[in-house]
This record gives structure tokens, C-alpha cells and sequence, in this order.
């Protein structure tokens, strides 16, 4: 029963976590935010591995697994420090971007009730063919709504964690009950340690 509950699919199905990463994946490809788009593809890729070692009793690849959700609770750590401003972080730095653009988060202009204005630059000097950009209206602060998503990243990604070690402790149980029957002993645990004919004979003709 344990075996059919862990393995309900029968090809790579879309997990959760799988499902939140894509979800947030789309929304940093529209900030231009380099540095979570990298680590988002390697948890996709990650979290694919893991759901092919389920299927596939590779229990490796559920360690692998097991192995990255700590690195991402830690990279989501990181980033709920970095738009909070902790430890003399700030999220108006270019260190998401690898500072080849000032793109900030797209929650920044795009958030709930967020009302984005333009006003012409021109009568400035040397800022003739420029506009200003201001965000008004706002419900939620985009900072928020980025911890928000780390923040249930990091809880997907503890559930995940607890799944995997119990995906392999079942695995190891049904390794270990199968080598206990003789699954993987060179000798059988019915095997008869027959004598050689000649002996028999010799001990059938003893004197008494």
C-alpha cells in the first residue's frame, strides 16, 4: 500500500513545488530578474530528478533532492533578506540583475491596485527625451508580495524535504525485506548441501 501511494503516476507528473517554481519562473522573466531565473530553472530541473527517482526507485535522486531543498530554503532566505533590507541589503541594488540593468521585481509596477503613471521630462536639461515613471495605488508593497513568494517556497520546499526522506526510508525497508528473503544471496535459503553419492554408500555399509 505504502509502494502505491508513493509511486501515483505513471510518468513525471507537475508537482507542487514544480507548479510554484514555473509560477514564480514567469514573473521573474518579466522583472528581468537574472539571478532568481537561474536558481528557479536549477530547482525545476531538481525537483524533475526527484520525481524520476521516485517513479524509477532511484533513491540517489530523491537524495539529490533532499540535498537542494536546503540550498533553496537558503537561496529563498536570502532573498526575503534581500527585498526586507537585512544586513545592509538593498533592494534597489542591481544585485539581482548581476548589475547589467536596473530592472527591479515586476510586482514593483504591476501589483494589486498599482496605478503606473509617465510624466515627460522635457523643459530639463539633458533630460528632454526622458520620462518619469510613478507607481501609485498600491494595496501591497512589492517587497511583500516578493517574501510572500519566498516564504511559501520555503514551505513547499520543507514538505518536500520531509517527502523525500520518507520516499527513501520506504525504499530502503523494501531493499532490505527483499535481500532478507534472499533476494540478493547467492545461496538460497532452501538450498540442500548435498553429500557426494560415494559417502552415502560408505555409510550405509558400516559394520555394527
Amino acid at each position: 500500500a505504502q509502494t502505491l501511494w508513493v509511486h501515483n503516476c505513471d510518468s513525471p507528473c507537475p508537482s507542487p513545488s514544480q507548479l510554484a517554481a514555473l509560477e514564480r519562473q514567469v514573473f521573474d522573466f518579466l522583472g528581468y530578474q537574472w539571478a532568481p531565473i537561474l536558481a528557479n530553472f536549477l530547482h525545476i530541473i531538481i525537483v524533475i530528478l526527484g520525481l524520476f527517482g521516485t517513479i524509477q526507485y532511484r533513491p540517489r535522486y530523491i537524495v539529490v533532492y533532499a540535498i537542494w531543498t536546503a540550498v533553496w530554503v537558503t537561496w529563498n532566505i536570502f532573498i526575503i533578506c534581500f527585498y526586507l533590507e537585512v544586513g545592509g541589503l538593498s533592494k534597489d541594488s542591481e544585485l539581482l540583475t548581476f548589475n547589467i540593468s536596473r530592472h527591479q521585481s515586476w510586482w514593483s509596477e504591476n501589483g494589486p491596485g498599482c496605478v503606473r503613471k509617465e510624466a515627460s521630462m522635457s523643459g530639463i536639461k539633458g533630460l528632454d527625451n526622458h520620462s518619469y515613471i510613478s507607481v501609485i495605488g498600491c494595496a501591497l508593497e512589492y517587497r511583500y508580495i516578493e517574501v510572500m513568494h519566498s516564504s511559501f517556497q520555503i514551505l513547499i520546499a520543507l514538505v518536500g524535504f520531509v517527502y523525500a526522506c520518507y520516499v527513501v526510508s520506504v525504499f530502503t525497508e523494501e531493499e532490505d525485506s527483499f535481500d532478507f528473503i534472499g533476494g540478493f544471496d547467492p545461496f538460497p535459503l532452501y538450498h540442500v548441501n548435498e553429500k557426494p553419492t560415494n559417502l552415502l554408500f560408505k555409510q550405509t555399509y558400516l559394520p555394527a
